[in-house]
């Protein structure tokens, strides 16, 4: 006589545990998305480079040593490449902010 009750609460526990696992799936996958880390700079370009925008441009502090600066443009040149498909905007952008963290000047800026 026991053996229909426990199987009916057993039927009615799982039933519930899938319903709220299901509603727990549904939240989970309706949550917005937030990237946890950026690695490169995101945004437009302002009208002259600062030195905020180039470490930014670049993904290193604006006081960063030149042996980072140089590594980090390295890196982010080798992804921006115009030869390998990259944007010559982009690396010109790239050299630019490059150039204003190690204090080289080049003319007046971008060529662009």
């Amino acid at each position: 006589m026991a053996t229909p009750i426990i199987a009916g609460v057993a039927v009615a526990a799982a039933a519930l545990a899938g319903k709220y696992g299901i509603e727990a799936w549904q939240a989970y996958k309706a949550r917005p998305r937030v990237p946890r880390m950026r690695k490169f700079y995101e945004g437009g370009f302002q009208a002259v480079m600062t030195r905020r925008e180039a470490a930014l441009i670049l993904g290193v502090r604006e006081s960063a040593a030149q042996e980072k600066v140089k590594e980090a443009h390295r890196r982010v040149m080798v992804a921006n490449h115009p030869d390998a498909g990259g944007s010559d905007y982009l690396a010109s952008k790239i050299n630019e902010a490059k150039d204003l963290l190690l204090g080289q000047t080049r003319g007046s800026g971008s060529a662009f």
